[in-house]
């Protein structure tokens, strides 16, 4: 709806002042939109596609090549210029469609899934990518990676069946769903000790075993009341029962956990 590919059914949608329905050919040229799926001509070579994509969007002739020559450089495409884009990679592909959507310099690029299908790699170098743009640019980012939406965003709007349940800061909606003081820990336990000990140690509020390795060890969560420090009391007790540490660490909320606990407090 923000770009314009579909209409909207009520409401107004303004992008920089300009009404989407009214005034859709100015509207648009402020939107550089890089859809899912990386939707691209591949008969022609990535300089012909983002030539043709700075004719389409009005780029004065006599700097277009300039400005094609500008973003092929800016989206690390030069090496691959005159090749085909049906033989490039995913990530060059994603890469051309990026450069696609700013070829017109708009103040706003809105990306649809960028990273979908990348191996590990191409993933960090979109991310990179996107990093450095939106620093010139408005960014609107649309994923499921939510690890990928809290290392990229710096703004975060979730939606749970077309209603939006929270915005704010990927760090804010983490602290707000943690409402745990909880340990991570893998011990050797040969007395199956754990499960009294929260009988020894007072501040624990409970303890919930998670895993048994194939080495002895086991994994527990070790929850505690909200002001209290459990680590240095732990090794000292876990010491005097002849239990063993062999890891210990604080469990840290994700934006995962905080899309999951708004999600499921939308749907009840």
């Amino acid at each position: 709806m923000l770009t314009g590919f579909i209409e909207q059914t009520e409401g107004e949608i303004i992008i920089d002042g300009y009404d989407i329905l009214k005034k859709p050919k100015k509207a648009k040229k402020e939107i550089g939109y890089m859809p899912e799926g990386v939707p691209l001509y591949t008969d022609l070579t990535v300089k012909e596609f983002v030539t043709y994509m700075a004719e389409i969007k009005g780029v004065d002739r006599k700097i277009k090549k300039e400005k094609v020559e500008k973003i092929i450089e800016q989206t690390g495409l030069k090496d691959v210029e005159n090749k085909l884009i049906k033989n490039l990679s995913r990530g060059y592909k994603q890469r051309v469609s990026m450069a696609g959507a700013l070829v017109g310099e708009p103040k706003i690029l809105i990306l649809d899934e960028p990273t979908v299908g990348l191996d590990p790699k191409q993933i960090t170098e979109i991310r990179n990518l996107i990093k450095e743009l939106g620093k010139k640019h408005t960014v609107i980012l649309s994923s499921h990676i939510l690890s990928e939406v809290s290392q990229i965003c710096n703004k975060v709007i979730i939606i749970n069946k077309g209603k939006i349940v929270a915005i704010d800061t990927p760090e804010n909606l983490e602290d707000k769903v943690s409402n745990s003081n909880s340990l991570y820990m893998t011990v050797e336990d040969p007395e199956d000790k754990m499960k009294e000990i929260n009988k020894k140690i007072k501040d624990i509020k409970k303890v919930t075993l998670t895993e048994e390795n194939e080495d002895g060890t086991k994994q527990y969560i070790i929850e505690s009341k909200e002001d209290v420090d459990l680590r240095k009391i732990l090794f000292t007790e876990l010491a005097k029962e002849n239990i063993t540490i062999f890891e210990m660490k604080k469990v840290d909320t994700t934006l995962e956990d905080a899309f999951m606990k708004l999600i499921e407090g939308g749907n009840k």
